[in-house]
């Protein structure tokens, strides 16, 4: 290939990552307008450059007669593509950065509040040994932020509790935590220790939480009751489960918890005796994803369920067959 051909060759695939950020403003703000603003760019050129990327593919990617303009399905498609492409190319560009300047690597690690009463502190500080080069951080994400999270390049791996059908999420159901209900001690569903349905809920006060943003937690504890037609007396949405956990010992309600999430020693907890009661743990990465920390973070999650911490007794957790690597005490 002549210096000319290679000069044109980048020219053009330059010219089609611009295209491609130019979609993604567009699809972001629904608006020309707005996404010339952001793009410091004239609304001309910007929709002249759209208009060539759809006569390349061939297909209409945006409903121009709607206000706010509106995705037409090739168009769903295509951003999620080409979203993914752009995140690649600015984590490329980052990681090339911080080897030629002797930069530190970096791994984010997106998390629910809940994952930090079971095994995230403990992943944490094993990748830490081992990885003492990289700088891990934290960034508490619901769990359905963490897929946005996770498209965007903002975090590269995830530990939440919602399933998603997010077809560019990679998804690993590490356990399958049941659920304790808290109770104040003054509650009649304290006496006795043996485990109870759910049915005991019925008529109750509940307390629930998250109560933002949605889905969450709460809307998994309310299917699990609509699906056995289990009406309690009042529904009481909180935003977190310290506040949850409060109102519970004011004796204002009753809530379902995760077993690691015991966290107040002035309230009674009972198992729920129902295998479906359960809150899973699931670890999330981009689809397609070779990134290093992904085998990293299976290979500490293995060894870390080897030791079989006390969180993890078998009485409050149900483990599905999941493909992780062989334990090793191996450390860096």
């Amino acid at each position: 290939m002549t210096y000319k051909k290679a000069h044109a060759y980048i020219w053009f695939s330059l010219m089609d990552v611009r295209q491609l950020r130019y979609f993604v403003a567009v699809a972001n703000t629904r608006n020309f307008t707005r996404a010339s603003e952001q793009l410091h760019i004239a609304q001309p050129p910007l929709s002249r450059q759209i208009q060539l990327l759809e006569e390349e593919l061939g297909v209409q990617l945006l409903l121009r007669n709607s206000r706010p303009l509106r995705l037409t399905e090739a168009g769903r498609s295509f951003y999620e593509q080409a979203l993914q492409i752009i995140n690649r190319l600015d984590q490329l560009k980052n990681t090339t950065r911080q080897i030629g300047l002797n930069q530190r690597q970096t791994l984010s690690i997106g998390f629910v509040a809940s994952t930090l009463y079971g095994g995230l502190p403990m992943l944490v500080r094993k990748l830490r040994q081992r990885y003492p080069e990289v700088d891990i951080q934290l960034v508490e994400l619901t769990s359905m932020q963490q897929f946005a999270a996770l498209k965007s390049g903002r975090i590269d791996v995830g530990f939440g509790r919602i399933r998603s059908n997010d077809s560019s999420v990679e998804r690993i159901v590490l356990r399958e935590e049941r659920l304790v209900l808290a109770l104040p001690p003054g509650s009649p569903l304290t006496e006795g220790d043996e485990q109870v349905t759910l049915k005991a809920l019925e008529g109750q006060k509940l307390i629930v939480y998250p109560k933002e943003p949605r889905p969450s937690f709460a809307d998994h504890i309310l299917s699990l009751l609509n699906d056995q037609a289990i009406r309690p007396s009042e529904i009481h949405e909180v935003r977190e489960i310290q506040t949850a956990l409060g109102l519970v010992a004011a004796e204002s309600g009753i809530c379902l918890i995760p077993a690691s999430a015991r966290l107040r020693n002035d309230l009674h907890y009972r198992l729920i005796d129902d295998t479906r009661a359960t809150s899973p743990i699931i670890l999330t990465h981009r689809i397609n994803d070779n990134g290093w920390y992904i085998d990293a973070v299976k290979q500490v999650v293995a060894d870390m369920y080897a030791e079989k911490p006390a969180w993890l007794d078998v009485e409050h957790n149900i483990f599905p067959k999941v493909d992780l690597p062989k334990p090793t005490s191996h450390e860096r």
